[in-house]
């Protein structure tokens, strides 16, 4: 309210209505005084014994949390996302629309100033009624300045400033949402093909021990040790290998063309050398549920829609009160313009103005009541994304917890299956069993590290989807961020 006391008085300085405005400006504003609605949050997640002791802090994840994997064209590859993403160019021209608005909302609390020049010549008629004299040509110069300015008495333009600012910080906090959004696809799609190189690895390298066992068993039909079914479930095997390892080019390729988009870059040229995943993913800091109503910035966009609908609720409970206008006009008329600009043309009027509706079938009873609904709804929402965010967090932790037991598991299975590939060789090259429990011991060897490498990457996966559901080192800031290079 002092400021926009300041903000009148500094305008209307000179002006006769500065005591005036003052005084009616001291008035409250109508509608309710917005207060943040309260949030129900646990005092602790549960699925934090999923991650290991120590280390975890403040739970605060730093402004580039993925630098936390510690690979260097992954950091590469997010730095191009705020410089080519269409889709976060169009996010900040959205919020410079909200932040324009707020500004012509703002410019409520100022009076509109109008200044102009006019030139006529008229001749009257002599034959009109009540004749006073000559009928002229005369000449008419004038240079008016008009000045009309509605007092702030009820406090709409204060609630509709509010308004327009909290949605302004609303448009704010949605362009964090998509940065943060594009960054953990960005980093998902990563790790997913990185994934998938591991697995072309995996079976390149089942390939060549297949093709080996082919030859032997080539030689062994050959020399009439072993029968051609052997021979055939051998070659069975290669080729099939071999159509999954082609079936994973295509997989890798989609990936591929899914990080070109996300970076503003044209599909078709773009590549990614094969980086096999072979790490395994940090520990995130999680800390505590509370924080994420602060540093998750859907939770504050929706929270700042609320601010922005309580607002309204005052601007539709000030139609209810009469409008005091004060309006102005000065300048000079004269007859010749040799002497427009002189004392004896001045010329001013000053006037006020009170109107009050007094019947519109209920049109301001309907807004008032469409404004509390909306508020409502505003809060149900935020609340119902806060409890959307704490599952989120819960679904992340549990699957990290899970998958790291599982990564242990298919450890043991993968060191299993290959001691009984080894055996199972062993025992076919001696003569003593079939080519049929090779081919057992050799699928089921696959099929354990194929479920090991994709466990890794699920667990990746799950690493970046919990840094996002944390806020992503989102500081909370809603300041204007700043427009993308060459745009």
């Amino acid at each position: 309210m002092q400021r926009e006391r300041a903000m009148i008085r500094g305008t209307l300085a000179h002006g006769p209505w500065v005591a005036v405005a003052s005084m009616v400006l001291a008035a409250c504003a109508v509608g309710p005084n917005y207060t943040r609605p309260g949030v129900a949050a646990p005092a602790a997640f549960q699925g934090v014994r999923a991650q290991r002791p120590g280390g975890d802090g403040d739970g605060t994840l730093p402004s580039g949390w993925w630098r936390i994997f510690g690979d260097a064209r992954l950091d590469s590859l997010e730095a191009r996302i705020d410089v080519s993403s269409e889709t976060l160019k169009a996010a900040v021209a959205a919020f410079r629309q909200a932040r324009a608005l707020a500004q012509y909302d703002r410019a409520g609390y100022l009076p509109i100033v109008t200044a102009g020049f006019s030139a006529t010549r008229e001749r009257l008629s002599r034959n009109r009624p009540q004749n006073l004299g000559a009928a002229g040509p005369y000449d008419d110069f004038v240079v008016p300045l008009d000045m009309s300015y509605e007092l702030d008495v009820w406090g709409r333009v204060r609630r509709t400033v509010e308004g327009g600012r909290a949605s302004a910080e609303a448009s704010a906090a949605d362009v964090a949402t998509v940065r943060l959004s594009l960054q953990a696809e960005l980093a998902m799609d990563w790790f997913q093909l990185r994934t998938v190189d591991a697995q072309e690895r995996l079976l390149e390298r089942t390939v060549k021990s297949y093709e080996a066992a082919l030859e032997l068993t080539q030689v062994r039909y050959e020399g009439g040790v072993a029968p051609e079914v052997d021979l055939a479930q051998a070659r069975t095997q290669l080729e099939s290998t071999r159509s999954s390892e082609i079936d994973l080019q295509e997989q890798r390729a989609q990936l591929e063309h899914a990080i070109a988009t996300l970076v503003g870059v044209s599909a078709p040229t773009f590549d990614l050398p094969r980086t096999p995943l072979e790490a395994t993913p940090p520990q995130i800091p999680v800390g505590l549920p509370s924080a994420l109503l602060e540093r998750r910035p859907d939770l504050v966009g929706a929270e700042r829609r609320v601010a922005a609908a309580s607002a309204q609720i005052g601007v539709a409970r000030s139609a209810y009160l009469p409008s005091i206008a004060l309006t102005g006009t000065g300048g000079f008329e004269s007859a010749a313009l040799r002497t427009l600009i002189s004392p004896a043309s001045v010329l001013w009027t000053l006037g006020a103005s009170l109107s009050e509706t007094l019947f519109d079938g209920g049109r301001r009873k309907a807004l008032s009541e469409e404004a509390v609904a909306a508020y409502d709804g505003a809060v149900a929402t935020y609340r119902q994304a806060a409890l959307t965010a704490f599952e989120e967090v819960e679904d992340d932790l549990s699957a990290l917890r899970v998958l790291s037991d599982e990564a242990e598991t298919q450890s043991a299975a993968v060191a299993a299956a290959e001691r009984s590939l080894v055996l199972s060789q062993t025992r076919y090259e001696g003569g003593v069993t079939t080519y049929l429990e090779v081919l057992t011991a050799q699928s089921a060897a696959l099929a354990n590290e194929r479920a090991a490498v994709a466990v890794q990457g699920r667990r990746f996966v799950a690493s970046v989807l919990l840094a996002k559901a944390l806020g992503g080192g989102w500081s909370g800031s809603l300041a204007m961020p700043p427009p993308p290079p060459g745009s």
